[in-house]
């Protein structure tokens, strides 16, 4: 009989051997927080725990809402920064509308 607490495990072919104990550590799936990758800071955003549908209103529809989520944000800014690097030309993206991101790019340039 076996116990759950033997080193040998609950079958003799899975006894523990040093090989077995080399293992490379198991790897976040998404990263850390810490871990600002390509898109690190998208875990942070408050957005990715509301209703998605909010940052993407119909045509004429308000974005009051979707703002609102965004002025307490903390990672506003990398989310405006992507938005504007990568072109995006729907929804709410760092406190900033479609049209809001046009003019500000303008500006810019």
């Amino acid at each position: 009989m076996w116990s759950l607490l033997d080193d040998e495990g609950p079958f003799p072919s899975e006894a523990r051997t040093p090989q077995a104990e080399t293992v490379a550590p198991v790897l976040p799936l998404f990263g850390t927080p810490e871990d600002d990758g390509i898109m690190g800071w998208q875990e942070r955003a408050l957005c990715a725990q509301t209703d998605p549908e909010a940052f993407f209103p119909e045509k004429g529809g308000s974005t009051r809402e979707a703002k609102k989520v965004c002025t307490g944000c903390e990672v506003r800014a990398e989310c405006l920064e992507y938005a504007l690097a990568n072109d995006e030309r729907f929804g709410i993206w760092g406190g900033l509308s479609e049209r809001e991101r046009r003019k500000l790019k303008r500006r810019v340039v």
